[in-house]
């Protein structure tokens, strides 16, 4: 028994276009894994912090090289533009003071900007600063004793508008915006009956907790990869099962 084989056409052409499906199956490979990653780290972001990290998911970048042309070695990058806000949740960093000082101040949700669910220009965040030249901030200790609640002095403004809304005034330093929610008088009334509200929070060192994956994220793609390519290769050289 004699066994015969036989190349039909151009061995260098049939290798040439070998080479470039390869090329072609490299680079959708690369770009579809790399866009993977990054949208991955991105719902890692928002699922672990909500909607309000929009723009820490956002700062999720990729790109893929080469930009132009064709390569069997072509690479991938994700990156972010806020590495050290990454870095901190990755690793669930121990945050403390520095520069000697003994406390952190942590502004909580009624010292944020526009306040608690305020509009427009009201409740402008107070800083460490205004608090200390006011000479009105007073200290409330933890029940652990391992920090403190910065407190100023509360009264109510001048009420003003159609609906004679209780207006709360922090410290004579800021207005403190309540919304439009249901029960906000009550909610108003109830907050000048406890005569202060909380601005910082004051502790010696805050621990992170690790939400996020970025090795992992990483590790997936990398695992992902080779299967992707040779199916990206098996298309473009017409090989693929119909």
């Amino acid at each position: 028994m004699r066994l015969g084989a036989r190349i039909v056409g151009d061995l260098r052409q049939l290798l040439a276009a070998e080479v470039r499906a390869g090329e072609r199956a490299a680079m959708t490979a690369i770009r579809a894994e790399t866009e993977q990653v990054k949208q991955e780290l991105r719902r890692q972001v928002t699922s672990s912090f909500g909607g309000n990290a929009r723009g820490i998911a956002n700062a999720w970048r990729s790109q893929v090289f080469p930009r132009a042309g064709q390569s069997l070695r072509p690479a991938g990058l994700v990156w972010t533009k806020v590495p050290n806000v990454i870095d901190a949740f990755e690793r669930g960093a121990l945050i403390r003071a520095k520069g000697g000082r003994k406390f952190l101040a942590i502004p909580t949700g009624f010292n944020a900007a526009r306040g608690r669910r305020g509009r427009g220009e009201k409740g402008m965040r107070v800083t460490p600063a205004q608090m200390v030249a006011s000479g009105q901030g007073f200290l409330r200790p933890f029940k652990s004793g391992r920090g403190f609640v910065w407190c100023l002095p509360l009264r109510q403004g001048e009420q003003t508008g159609r609906r004679r809304r209780t207006r709360l005034i922090a410290g004579g330093l800021t207005e403190i915006g309540t919304g439009n929610r249901k029960g906000r008088e009550a909610w108003a009334r109830g907050m000048l009956a406890r005569g202060m509200v909380p601005m910082f929070l004051l502790l010696p060192q805050v621990k992170l907790a690790k939400r996020l994956d970025v090795k992992g994220a990483a590790e997936r793609g990398l695992r992902r990869l080779p299967g992707r390519f040779v199916a990206a290769w098996e298309r473009e050289s017409g090989r693929a099962a119909p």
